[in-house]
């Protein structure tokens, strides 16, 4: 992940953690359409979706509350 590497800085974690929000949203919608096209079963898409709110929760927490996981400079 990206963010991880820039914790130095608030402004850039919580912008990079943006970023994965929103790719991890653009994934649940290829899921959905993976289902719709009949790539993959109900039950896999329900997998998958329930682990992408998980990790767009984490994000949100994250992006949330910046200085838990941003370094601090001694």
């Amino acid at each position: 992940m990206k963010a991880w590497r820039k914790r130095r800085y608030s402004a850039a974690f919580v912008s990079k953690l943006s970023d994965a929000e929103s790719e991890a949203a653009e994934t649940q919608t290829w899921v959905e359409i993976s289902l719709r096209c009949c790539y993959i079963s109900q039950e896999e898409a329900l997998e998958l979706d329930q682990r992408y709110e998980e990790i767009l929760s984490q994000l949100v927490t994250m992006a949330s509350q910046p200085e838990k996981w941003t370094i601090k400079d001694k």
